[in-house]
């Protein structure tokens, strides 16, 4: 197991995530680069450095001890997507007044350019403030109506000028006309900061319905499932449970919480809830096989089976599916790339070593 979990992926993996600015190594390595004295993340933009001139290391702060200075450009100090100091004011005013109609003109009160808030926005939500502004009112609005409050009352409450334009707003938002409120559940999203990234995280009031990095590819699929399949209509927002959520994922990644406390909703088929069932019950810093998997739910020959539904899992980290590997001992695959899931068996593996727990690998227990 310890071969498995080095404390670096191979130097030519790294070099190829740091030529490719591949975003699924972030937080696994910083790459510092000898003529410069300066470390930066794999997703720097910066003029890549000669594969010859450029050393590694695992945290930000043994390139530090190591005498290299943080990038400017790409900030490897700073967690990737945190909200910058200088928008924090706005963000901690729009939390406090989430119904308001915010406009251009309130931004610059703030003492901030209008251009480089939209420009933040897009790179961070791949939507304007107006816009992300728009869809957290439409967001309340739906609760309200489905809390049986009146259509003319919700769209003035909501900030629109007009009740015509409030259903025009709500049927392009949520697919139905305001009546049909019903209809969909609302799902209030943000986006949090982990040290491998940033991920999306979900919530309704029955718990986190995703957690996913945010450049895994499967997620476009992910969010259709769940407008389509599964009636919800996802709005950016603030939720009781994504609060939790952030808080106990920093402790997780700290090292300081081994179980999740968040309440989680999964939908999906009886087979999918089976095999994410048998994920919740891998203990802490442990790892099983995609076969041991199948003989947890009673289906012993369905590994190809089970292997699918591991990957359709929606909650990253909440349903461990990271501690599941082939039966000879390999990482096998995970969705959100395999430098991550490498990171987070070793960040388990070494907490659990320190809290005496103990790490079942699949030969062990056959």
């Amino acid at each position: 197991m310890d071969a498995m979990l080095p404390l670096l992926p191979p130097r030519e993996e790294m070099i190829a995530a740091m030529l490719s600015c591949n975003a699924s190594y972030e937080g696994v390595f910083f790459t510092a680069v000898v003529t410069t004295r300066i470390f930066c993340r794999p997703t720097c933009t910066a003029r890549k450095p000669l594969p010859s001139n450029v050393v590694f290391y695992a945290t930000a702060g043994e390139a530090q001890e190591a005498g290299f200075r943080p990038c400017l450009r790409c900030r490897p100090l700073e967690l990737e997507g945190e909200c910058p100091g200088w928008l924090r004011p706005l963000i901690d005013a729009l939390e406090i007044e989430p119904d308001r109609r915010w406009t251009l003109a309130d931004v610059e009160t703030y003492g901030i350019a209008p251009a480089r808030v939209r420009a933040w926005f897009k790179q961070r939500f791949g939507t304007t403030f107006s816009e992300y502004t728009r869809a957290r009112r439409l967001g309340l609005a739906l609760d309200r109506l489905k809390s049986g409050t009146g259509i003319d009352d919700v769209a003035m409450e909501s900030g629109f000028e007009s009740v015509s334009g409030f259903r025009d707003a709500f049927q392009k938002t949520f697919g139905v006309a305001p009546g049909k409120a019903g209809e969909r559940k609302v799902l209030y999203y943000r986006r949090l900061t982990t040290p491998l990234g940033s991920m999306l995280a979900m919530a309704e009031a029955s718990g986190v319905v995703l957690l996913e990095f945010c450049d895994r590819p499967a997620l476009p699929r992910e969010l259709e499932d769940l407008r389509h399949n599964h009636g919800y209509a996802a709005v950016p927002g603030d939720h009781t449970h994504l609060r939790t959520l952030g808080g106990e994922l920093s402790r997780y990644f700290g090292g300081r919480l081994v179980e999740f406390s968040v309440p989680i909703c999964a939908p999906g088929t009886a087979f999918d809830k089976a095999v994410w069932e048998a994920l919740s019950g891998i203990p802490y810093g442990a790892i099983r096989s995609y076969a041991q998997l199948a003989h947890a739910i009673g289906r012993p020959t369905a590994v190809r089976a089970v292997a699918g539904a591991n990957g359709r899992n929606r909650l990253a980290i909440l349903l461990p599916c990271h501690r599941v590997v082939a039966s000879d001992g390999g990482l096998g695959g995970y969705g959100g790339g395999m430098a991550r899931k490498a990171f987070l068996l070793k960040l388990e593996r070494q907490q659990a070593a320190a809290e005496n727990y103990e790490s079942i690998t699949p030969e062990a227990s056959r």
